[in-house]
């Protein structure tokens, strides 16, 4: 690994300036030049602006922070002084989409003070990678800023463009995120969550999000104008949006940009802009594939809670722990295994005890019998959001997890948005945002928790992704968007192109529990397996055909992946679950080939351990034709390509099981040409020949 750090040779004539008498402006550029930064005090005000080769991407926006009983960085601010440098270096992800990481990038820090009055100062660090850009605030110690800094607003403005068009989901919503995808000109956007995508009249793409978001409230965007958004913190109960004391940073905040929208997939910024990793050793963190006690009480074949279909049981859970054994899983999931699912669970979240099991759950030898099949239980601790509950329980919780030999925890947080319960030291109950500063230290107390029994979490109803995976590797994945429990009771399901919209908006984060591969496409018109039992609503199913359910093994990362349907329905069609089995979670290189927002996409990756590589594309509505060049293998080399593909009359629609599964031999280079049904995809095996 090297490193090296050098001024850039346009801006060190000033480095460290006085603070000048008229407007400065100062320029940083990417390392290949074509994205530029412009950085100004022009009218006492501290902005932005962002272009690539040369064109417009964010107008020039204000920068800035307000604080309830302090001087904030508003108006009359002048630049004090810069420093800039430059880095590029290799560093290796444990696990994740590639094994090396470049972090190549220029940066400017420039300082902020007031031309007259108290004296304070803030620096703002910019960095301009060859895929964006991005900055965040600092503040020192200082004798104008001392004792507790309650942030009440934060300024910073994102100048998009009103006719510039946006990919998105509301901010302002009781789901949270779980909100389908939306697509309107930005100056008719009220408000979303992070990541946000937007293609501009010249047809740049780039996207808006926040990295190592610690100790600091979530960021949305805030219509202040049409096409000019604000950010927005998320705050504490009758209290500021953020907690702090000089001295702190604040996130990242980040615009990714190229020129196609498969250039936001290939971009590591989020990332290379989080702190290394904190744990050392963390070869006891797992990627692999699981099954689990889940997707049968969606589709109320089994229930969380005692009565007759309670789904959590010894037996039950033994046929689950069989079946990952005779097919390789490494992991179990199993979901309503302890005591507070009876009756209104969502409401009743201070019910939830997590080191007592419900009776007909014997979770010591069902440990034991997992790890004598070479299997381990997948923990779950669904808290409804009562997070003094949980947390008062959360080391003997964890303790417990890791007696019986638990390496992975879900973690749930199911309530509405706001409604996240602290109880303060004398007895009061408070109400919080999922993405508040208060939930954003929860999660990582939980995760920390985790670290020091050696248990990897993957946090459902999360605070979004913002790259801390790369800090805390056992922060292995997350969900955070609509999953495909939404496919069997949500009004309406996910829609054909759900998927090709989550691969440009919601996966820039980071990994998603999407919980693919449903075999039974139909599962609310089965015949219920009780009397007076009721299935769902039949046109809530996944609209998709099955070989699109195998791509998204390929198309929509996370390091674990479930294969999420019911085991006999994996039995009935083995030449289809023979890809799931073959599939890898844990990735050398992944590339994104081709796609456009919310219509098609395309990724191949190649295995960790294997070095096989693997392609999977998935589609919207619309039946199309690619032709994608095998760049990707080793040219002239042959490989033998194992491919699963919609049938010539496979539809969602009318029949989504058509799939034709073949064998042909490639070659490195070769244009490979498949078509996709209407709500289709495929996916391929690369294996080389000799």
């Amino acid at each position: 690994m090297t490193t090296h750090w050098k001024p850039l040779i346009a801006l060190a004539a000033i480095a460290w300036a006085a603070a000048p008498a008229h407007a400065e402006s100062l320029t940083l550029a990417s390392p290949d030049g074509k994205i530029t930064v412009t950085v100004s005090d022009d009218g006492g005000q501290a902005t932005y602006a962002v272009s690539y080769e040369g064109k417009q991407v964010i107008a020039l926006s204000k920068l800035g922070m307000l604080f309830a009983e302090h001087h904030g960085f508003e108006r009359g601010l002048a630049i004090a002084g810069s420093a800039t440098a430059s880095q590029d270096t290799n560093w290796e992800q444990p696990w994740g989409e590639r094994r090396v990481v470049r972090d190549q990038h220029n940066e400017l820090a420039v300082t902020f003070k007031p031309a007259d009055g108290p004296d304070r100062q803030m620096t703002v660090r910019f960095r301009a990678f060859d895929t964006g850009v991005s900055f965040r605030y600092e503040v020192p110690e200082q004798a104008a800023l001392q004792g507790d800094l309650n942030l009440t607003e934060e300024l910073t403005q994102f100048g998009v463009g009103e006719q510039t068009t946006m990919w998105y989901t509301p901010s302002d919503e009781f789901n949270r995120y779980e909100y389908l995808t939306r697509t309107a000109p930005a100056g008719k956007v009220d408000d979303a969550h992070t990541p946000a995508t937007f293609k501009n009249a010249d047809g740049i793409y780039f996207s808006i999000h926040e990295a190592a978001l610690v100790d600091y409230a979530a960021m949305s965007l805030d219509q202040l104008r049409p096409g000019n958004f604000e950010s927005k913190l998320r705050g504490w109960s009758g209290g500021p949006k953020v907690k702090t004391r000089a001295g702190f940073t604040s996130p990242w905040r980040t615009i990714q940009v190229a020129p196609d929208a498969v250039g936001l997939i290939n971009s590591d910024i989020i990332l290379n802009l989080n702190e290394p990793n904190k744990l050392g050793d963390v070869s006891w963190v797992e990627p692999g594939k699981y099954v689990g006690i889940w997707w049968a009480m969606h589709i109320r074949d089994r229930s969380w809670g005692r009565d007759q279909i309670h789904g959590a049981t010894t037996e039950e859970t033994k046929r689950y722990i069989d079946f990952a054994a005779k097919h390789g899983f490494a992991g179990v999931l199993v979901e309503g295994w302890n005591i507070g699912w009876d009756g209104d669970w969502y409401n009743n979240g201070d019910l939830f005890d997590f080191t007592k099991a419900m009776p007909d759950y014997d979770i010591e030898e069902l440990g034991r019998y997992a790890l004598s099949k070479g299997v381990r239980i997948i923990g779950h601790h669904e808290t409804s959001a009562n997070i003094t509950n949980y947390e008062n329980q959360l080391g003997a919780a964890m303790d417990l997890m890791q007696k019986v030999g638990v390496r992975q925890v879900k973690t749930g947080y199911v309530a509405d948005a706001g409604d996240a319960v602290r109880i303060d030291e004398n007895g009061v109950r408070h109400y919080e945002w999922h993405d508040s500063q208060f939930m954003v230290r929860h999660h990582l107390k939980v995760v920390q928790e985790a670290a020091k029994r050696q248990i990897s979490i993957n946090a459902h109803e999360p605070v979004k992704d913002t790259g801390l995976r790369r800090t805390y590797p056992n922060w292995i994945a997350r969900e955070g968007a609509r999953g495909m429990e939404y496919n069997a009771w949500g009004t309406p399901p996910n829609p054909p192109e759900h998927e090709a919209m989550l691969a440009f908006t919601r996966m820039l984060s980071g990994p998603m529990d999407f919980t693919p591969g449903i075999f039974d496409l139909k599962p609310n018109e089965r015949p219920p397996l009780r009397e007076n039992m009721q299935r769902g609503d039949p046109s809530n199913r996944p609209e998709t055909t099955l070989a699109k359910q195998l791509a998204l093994y390929v198309v929509l990362y996370s390091p674990i992946q479930m294969a999420a349907d019911l085991p006999e329905n994996y039995e009935a069609r083995p030449d289809a679950f023979q890809f799931i089995k073959d599939v890898e979670t844990d990735w050398e290189e992944s590339i994104a080939l081709a796609g456009e927002i919310g219509d098609y996409v395309a990724i191949a990756r190649q295995g960790r351990k294997s070095k096989e590589w693997f392609l999977g594309a998935v589609s919207d509505e619309e039946a199309r034709d690619l032709s994608l060049p095998l760049s990707f293998l080793e040219k002239g080399k042959k490989y033998r390509a194992q491919i699963y593909r919609d049938g010539p009359d496979a539809d969602w629609k009318t029949n989504p099981y058509a799939m034709v599964i073949e064998e042909k031999v490639v070659t490195g280079g070769d244009l490979f040409a498949v078509r996709m049904a209407p709500g289709g995809g495929f996916a391929v095996r690369f294996i080389p020949v000799g």
